[in-house]
């Protein structure tokens, strides 16, 4: 009885035993699965602050782009300004040389004269004024003489005069001239510095640019496009800038003062504070780019893209003057510019190909259609981009739109 009941214990004990096993192995498991969800979540958090670190350096990387792009515009500038001066400089010196021969000329002939008076004064011998009038016959001769005397030497120290006025003419002609050349000189150098400075930069900036994704590489490729475009741009404007200023005036004062039409417009609903309507009909005002681009760059623009705007019309935001209409193949593609009353510019861009229905230098009112929204020039769909300008109304009066709308 003793060994069925100390051999029972036996298989209790083994059972037991056998049971145990799998318990740790779960506990076992179930601690590892804890330590790999822990591990998990330290990796997670690292890559987080690795995106975070990544963000803040692409973020950085694209400031530093716009400063060097801003840069390099200031470079171009510079040696546009140059490029002016050494143009009016080269002016100058053609002048300082042109006058410096007329006056040699000049003062050859005179000189010849008063050497020829020398020479006929030297061959007459101890002839003088006294002898000359102490020679005449009678009193009327007497006069006709001292008078002769009179003029003779008159001219004979106006031609002195002359001549030493025109000596010291050329002289000073001569100064200007070399000061104009040194100044050419210096110029030039300084030209030469600049643009030296102006390849480095663009250098980095391209350095810059490979950083940044694909995406950002577009975008920025579409600013450079554009801000290129815009120089030529912005020489146009601030040429005809004197002619669209008059042209404002005399429409001001044929109209009593005022260009504003003021309270609603079949165009583009209410009127802002600062007189301008929407530029496209109500229910296609949705903004798909506002005036940063989602990576941060300046925009300096609105877009209006929401579905269905192709086609639609886009309309004048006032009243104003075309500053120019044009249809290009890259950049703004079908655009056009308005010089408005209030010394604010409008753009549109990326109208459907034909469409304008505006020409350069016609007047316009507000809620007038000036094309049909497109996808033209830069433009990766159909949408309106718009732009609002202060005054001289070039690539970098940009404004935010969104100010000026209602």
């Amino acid at each position: 009885m003793k060994k069925i009941v100390l051999k029972t214990f036996g298989i209790l004990v083994v059972m037991m035993l056998l049971l145990q096993i799998p318990v740790t192995m779960a506990a076992d498991s179930v601690n590892d699965l804890k330590n790999q969800q822990e591990e998990n979540a330290d990796k997670i958090e690292e890559n987080k602050q690795k995106k975070e670190e990544i963000t803040a350096e692409k973020n950085q990387t694209i400031s530093e782009v716009e400063d060097i792009s801003e840069q390099i515009s200031n470079y171009e500038s510079q040696i546009s300004e140059l490029n002016s001066k050494i143009s009016d400089l080269n002016t100058k010196i053609e002048e300082s040389e042109r006058k410096i021969t007329e006056a040699q000329a000049k003062y050859d002939e005179q000189k010849e004269l008063l050497d020829t008076r020398l020479v006929v004064a030297y061959e007459q011998g101890e002839t003088s004024y006294l002898d000359v009038l102490l020679s005449s016959e009678n009193i009327v001769d007497f006069i006709s003489n001292y008078f002769y005397i009179s003029e003779l030497a008159t001219s004979d120290t106006e031609l002195m005069d002359s001549l030493q006025q025109e000596k010291q003419e050329i002289e000073q002609a001569k100064t200007d001239l070399e000061n104009s050349k040194r100044e050419l000189d210096t110029s030039k150098a300084e030209k030469q510095s600049i643009t030296t400075q102006l390849e480095q930069t663009k250098s980095e900036k391209n350095a810059k640019v490979s950083q940044l994704t694909e995406d950002e590489k577009t975008i920025q490729a579409q600013i450079d496009e554009l801000a290129e475009a815009n120089k030529s741009l912005d020489a146009q404007i601030l040429k005809k800038q004197k002619e669209i200023e008059e042209q404002i005036k005399k429409q001001q004062s044929q109209s009593g003062g005022s260009n504003s039409s003021g309270g609603t417009s079949t165009g583009g609903g209410p009127t802002s504070s600062s007189g301008f309507i929407y530029p496209v009909p109500s229910g296609y005002r949705t903004i798909t780019t506002g005036i940063n681009y989602s990576s941060g760059q300046y925009h300096g623009a609105v877009d209006f893209g929401c579905g269905g705007i192709n086609g639609q019309p886009v309309y004048a935001v006032a009243d104003g003057i075309v500053v120019t209409a044009q249809n290009l193949t890259s950049s703004y593609g079908t655009y056009v510019i308005i010089a408005h009353y209030n010394g604010l510019y409008t753009l549109y861009a990326h109208g459907q190909r034909g469409s304008l229905r505006v020409s350069e230098g016609q007047s316009v009112s507000q809620g007038q259609q000036i094309m049909n929204v497109g996808s033209t020039g830069n433009s990766t769909g159909p949408h309106l981009h718009f732009e609002v300008r202060t005054s001289p109304g070039t690539y970098s009066c940009r404004k935010n739109p969104m100010n000026y709308l209602p």
